[in-house]
């Protein structure tokens, strides 16, 4: 099973790509972020989010693709802009029928470290051990973005 995970922004959308035979057999495809630039109007951004995000599942397939749910302790701007990005995404992912699932934070982190309060730095270094990689991925929205793949491969094959 091929899994997008997605770690959405308006600024930085991280991405990871990883294959799993199953959930202790995880194989990291690819990763990274899709940047768009703040001087460029919304619709252009959004555009781009959309174009780049395209190119990954064009060239990796997957079959699911996981989101962070929203978690609303930020102030209201950037809120409405993650949630444009995620409008874009939600978009891409329903317009190439890939299902995709979404998982809050707590769960994202409880299925990489076995404990929901886990900070950052647990997080990473969790990512970096399970997917055998020699370095911490960054920037972190793509690390965050493979450990939301890793969430949803934990939940799929339970």
């Amino acid at each position: 099973m091929i899994v997008l995970g997605i770690d959405p922004g308006l600024s930085l959308t991280g991405w990871g790509v990883v294959d799993a035979k199953d959930r202790n057999n995880i194989i990291p495809l690819n990763y990274g972020c899709i940047t768009t630039h703040s001087k460029q109007p919304l619709i252009k951004r959004l555009q781009d989010i959309n174009e780049q995000l395209q190119s990954i599942i064009d060239e990796y397939r997957p079959q699911n693709a996981a989101i962070e749910e929203l978690f609303f302790s930020k102030e209201a701007k950037s809120i409405a802009s993650v949630c444009q990005a995620r409008g874009a995404i939600v978009l891409t992912m329903a317009l190439n029928k890939i299902a995709l699932f979404e998982y809050n934070p707590r769960t994202i982190k409880m299925s990489l470290t076995g404990y929901g309060s886990a900070d950052k730095y647990q997080m990473q270094h969790m990512v970096k051990t399970l997917l055998r990689l020699k370095e911490i991925p960054q920037p972190d929205d793509a690390g965050d973005a493979l450990a939301i793949a890793m969430c949803h491969i934990s939940i799929s094959f339970k």
